[in-house]
């Protein structure tokens, strides 16, 4: 029997890997539910060719849109925020993507858990926010929660068969385009450069975390709920050229990591279709060409956006949260050049220090910081936008 896929995010780029692994596998898997935030056209475009039972597009201004191209096909047209959380629960569904982008995954996440959909997560911020309510619920209504992200899966591979406790976790770090950079390089480079990753197509939004190296400090955070481990066993490695996806050491000192070419849809594949592995079409390393493996600490004055993650852990509460919600903003002032590739680490710390602690958040209080963090970061983002442009 086919397994029932419900895409959340499905025009963003792990949202189109996974139609390709579906693509990959049509006696396997089925697109079952595909929505989307804006991209209209896109989202017509993939009911059409996998002729879901249902879709959503988030944006409700476009729903007459989406509505009207999708007359003469049998699907049903949903919009607005609140349908994402319906559609999750809808009883077919055998297994939720998330693959939102950013605090939106948030809510949906939270309702298919609740409705007992096993969670196939690619919306890191989903435990970088809240991650203590996330794994309590998990836990609660028995849902198993499976890594998409590469370096997770990796570690997750790593896990499989072992009864030993973890030392540490070797989590990889591409070091993004700017890896060899200077401090004085960094205050003047452009959003057209940072998004020009090295080795992954990704995003506007994860392109440019990955290259402030934010990205890697959320997967500590993720890294910590989903291992239960403590952020002292959590080692970030610089590893350019993206081939150890991640590894586990453990107590007799013996390493294992996964290793493949830089292509989420193995991941994405692995977590559809756990416990079994599947074959696939996908590149495979060529160990006659491959290139020196290299490895190289993080600079913690250059990307001090991974510091701030570490710290975040340490924090606790609502910390992760702000820290989430502040990086949204300036990641997008950035994009608009409204603040300096540097600067935006500024902000974050800015607005940590401002908005006000809460030890055991719930899911409103995590709303209303996110929303407060945000008013803050882009009050930080006005006031300093006219020193930034003196420097221009």
């Amino acid at each position: 029997m086919k397994r029932k896929i419900c895409i959340l995010g499905s025009t963003g780029s792990i949202g189109t890997q996974t139609l390709q692994v579906i693509s990959e596998h049509p006696d396997l898997f089925e697109a079952y539910v595909l929505t989307a935030n804006s991209q209209a056209d896109l989202l017509i475009q993939q009911a059409k060719q996998y002729q879901p039972c249902c879709v959503v597009i988030a944006d409700d201004s476009k729903y007459d849109y989406v509505r009207d191209a999708l007359a003469n096909v049998p699907i049903q047209v949903y919009a607005g925020a609140n349908a994402l959380c319906q559609v999750v629960q809808m009883e077919p569904v055998d297994i939720v993507l998330t693959a939102l982008v950013g605090f939106s995954g948030l809510r949906p996440t939270i309702s298919a858990i609740q409705a007992g959909k096993p969670i196939a997560l690619a919306n890191k911020e989903t435990l970088v926010v809240a991650g203590e309510l996330i794994t309590q619920l998990c836990i609660e209504h028995k849902v198993p929660l499976l890594p998409v992200d590469s370096e997770h899966s990796a570690i997750f591979q790593s896990l499989m068969g072992e009864e030993s406790p973890i030392e540490k976790i070797i989590l990889t770090a591409s070091g993004g385009p700017f890896r060899m950079f200077t401090l004085d390089q960094l205050r003047n480079v452009t959003p057209a450069q940072a998004l020009k990753h090295p080795n992954w197509d990704m995003g506007a939004k994860i392109t440019i975390d990955s290259a402030s190296m934010m990205n890697k400090g959320f997967e500590v955070i993720e890294a910590r709920w989903l291992f239960d481990v403590t952020p002292e066993k959590i080692q970030v490695v610089v590893h350019p050229q993206s081939i150890l996806h991640s590894a586990v050491q453990f107590e007799d000192g013996a390493v294992k990591g996964q290793l493949g070419m830089p292509d989420m849809r193995v991941p994405i594949q692995l977590a559809l279709s756990y416990p079994k592995r599947l074959n696939s079409s996908f590149p495979r390393i060529d160990w006659w060409n491959l290139k020196d493996l290299t490895f190289e600490k993080p600079d913690p004055e250059k990307f001090r956006c991974l510091q701030m993650a570490y710290e975040a852990i340490r924090i606790g509460g609502n910390a992760a949260c702000i820290v989430n919600a502040a990086n949204e903003v300036v990641n997008h002032a950035f994009r608009q050049e409204r603040c300096g590739f540097l600067q935006m680490a500024d902000i974050i710390e800015q607005t940590l220090q401002h908005v006000p602690h809460q030890d055991k958040p719930s899911l409103q209080d995590y709303l209303d910081c996110d929303r407060e963090s945000r008013h803050i970061a882009e009050e930080f983002i006005i006031h300093n936008s006219y020193f930034f442009h003196r420097l221009l």
